[in-house]
Order: structure tokens, then sequence, then C-alpha cells
């Protein structure tokens, strides 16, 4: 049976994570069949479920957060409580459980156990495939779009597919990757939260959703994913005094050390994790930080943009007033 969603505990968390100042509101293919788009161990490369040659759902984005908070449920866990905290490495591909899984790219097979394979071309690109019921053996040459590696995990809905070059995560969503891939959806500026800071610094957060431009299927159908790009700057007079990059994961993600240097405490993901139980049907909060060098009092506006890997984009202006007292919104 499918679980009842708890849209309004996510609410409640999303207000917990949010104690603000101001707030600003916003206006088939035969499995014999290889892949028409290359042998993927250089350039782009088909999907590892059939149609090879057709686009599917993705259900999670390339760098969403991935959270499991130590303690439960609540203000303390989600401001301050301690868990392990890490940016998404691959993408996830919506499938029914049991589902064939082929392999994208040609390649001998380096490891086949523990609900993964990993396919390693031999040129430092090597590509892995997670939560699947290994078909394939060590040592056994893969094909792409004809070997088969396994089969989706009961209870998984998806297969994890992550791409590297070396020992870095590269975002399979990128141009010239994964194929084909088209995204016509814009990311959503749902909230701007402006907070003083010492010596008229402002510390800004900006919550951010992005929709997957193919309907997911079961479980996981309407829940957000995060986008690749945040930028911001703040104007006086007509002029930029400051600008910067709260976010972009359009080809890498940072190292998870820097998962609080990117994300708001307040953050957590798609159906998040607090002592060990999963809040079935909780949708994710994407909360990023943007911290401000000094500004003389004056007026100003702060504009933010969202966006993907496929030039999307959406923003939103707020304007503001620095005086001797603090900070206010016109």
């Amino acid at each position: 049976m499918t679980p009842s969603r708890k849209t309004h505990t996510a609410g409640a968390l999303l207000a917990l994570a949010l104690p603000l100042l101001v707030v600003v509101p916003v206006a088939l293919e035969s499995a014999a069949q290889a892949s028409s788009v290359g042998a993927g161990c250089a350039g782009h490369y088909g999907w590892p479920v059939t149609p090879f040659t057709e686009q599917h759902p993705v259900r999670a984005n390339f760098g969403d957060p991935r959270t499991r908070f130590v303690g439960p449920e609540g203000e303390d866990a989600l401001l301050t409580g301690n868990g392990t905290f890490s940016f998404h490495q691959g993408v996830d591909i919506s499938a029914p459980d049991g589902t064939p899984v082929y392999a994208v790219s040609s390649g001998t097979v380096v490891r086949a156990r523990g609900g993964r394979v990993t396919v390693d071309c031999g040129n430092g690109r090597s590509f892995q495939y997670w939560h699947i019921e290994p078909a394939a053996r060590v040592g056994q040459h893969a094909i792409a779009g004809k070997t088969l590696l396994g089969f989706i995990q009961p209870k998984r809905e998806h297969v994890h597919l992550t791409q590297l070059e070396g020992d870095r995560a590269i975002n399979p969503l990128a141009p010239a990757h994964l194929a084909p891939y088209d995204d016509s959806t814009a990311p959503r500026i749902l909230r701007v939260v402006l907070r003083p800071a010492a010596h008229r610094h402002l510390h800004v957060v900006v919550d951010v959703v992005d929709t997957p431009p193919l309907a997911v299927p079961g479980r996981w159908h309407g829940f957000p994913v995060s986008p690749a790009l945040v930028t911001w700057r703040i104007e006086r007079s007509g002029h930029v005094v400051i600008s910067g990059n709260a976010r972009d994961v359009r080809r890498f993600v940072p190292k998870n050390d820097r998962f609080w240097g990117t994300f708001a405490r307040g953050t957590h993901q798609n159906w998040p994790i607090f002592a060990g139980r999963k809040l079935q049907g909780v949708r994710g909060a994407y909360l990023f930080r943007l911290t401000t060098g000094a500004l003389s009092a004056g007026r100003y506006s702060i504009t933010v943009t969202a966006g993907d890997t496929r030039g999307n984009r959406g923003g939103r202006r707020v304007e503001f007033v620095v005086d001797v007292s603090g900070l206010s919104a016109s």
C-alpha cells in the first residue's frame, strides 16, 4: 500500500528551520540492441534501462542533499543536530522493481556485489550502478546497451547511476553525457529570508526547488529536486556591489565537508531520516546560504537566480534598506 504523504509535516519542518527576522514572500527496444549514442567511454551515452534512446524520469538530481539526523524529528536535530550529511553523487532513474539494468559504457566489470555493479572503461572513466541485484561477474567484458548488469532490487523503484572521471563524480545530466535528456522546467524560489549580522553584514537564506522534467511514477511522484546553480547579486543605485555563487553542481559536487557551507541549516532530503526512522511522504527542503560583506547605510536590492544544467532559470528580486538601526524590507 502506498503510504499517505505527510505534507503538513514537511511544512512544520520548514517552519522550524526558518526562525525569521524578515521573510519576503515570493511573488522497448531489444536488449540486444546497443544504444545509438555511443559506447559511453567518451562523450555521451544512453540510458541504463530500456528503451536506451528515450528519456526516463529522474527522481533525484546530482548534488541533492542526503541527510540522516541522529536525533529525533524536531528543531534541535534540524538546526544543530549531528548526523551524516552528503551530496548525492549521481542521479536516481525511476523504473519498476525487477527492471533489467544494462551497461551504458563498454568496459570491464570490476565490482558486482552488495547491490552495486561497477564498469571501468580503462581510460579513467567508470560507471557505478546502485540498488541492483548483480547478474554480471567481476572480470566480465561489458558492452554498452547489450550487457545485462542486474535487476533493480525490491522496494527501490530506481537505479542510481554515478559517472566517475578518475575518483571524481561528474554530473550525468550535464550536456554531452546522459542522452537524450531535455529539461524545460525552471527552478522556483519559494522564499527569501534576510537576517542582519554583525557589522552590517547580511545573512540570506533562499528556499529553492526544481521539478523533474518527466513526471516520476509511484511513491516519489511529485517530489522536488534541488537546482544545479544558485547565484546572487546585491545592487545599489543600479550598480552591483556584491555578487557570488551559492551553489554550482552543473559538473561537479563539493566535498561532503562543505555540506553546511552550501546548504543552510533546516535543509533535509525527500523522506528525511531522523533517529533511524524515515519520514515517509515528507518533501525535501533545499535552503541555500548567502553571506554578504559589510554594507553601508542605504537602499539596496538583492536578486537571486536558480538554474539547471539546461539553462532554465528562475529568479526573485527583493529590496531592502540598511540603516543605523539594522535591516528592513521595503
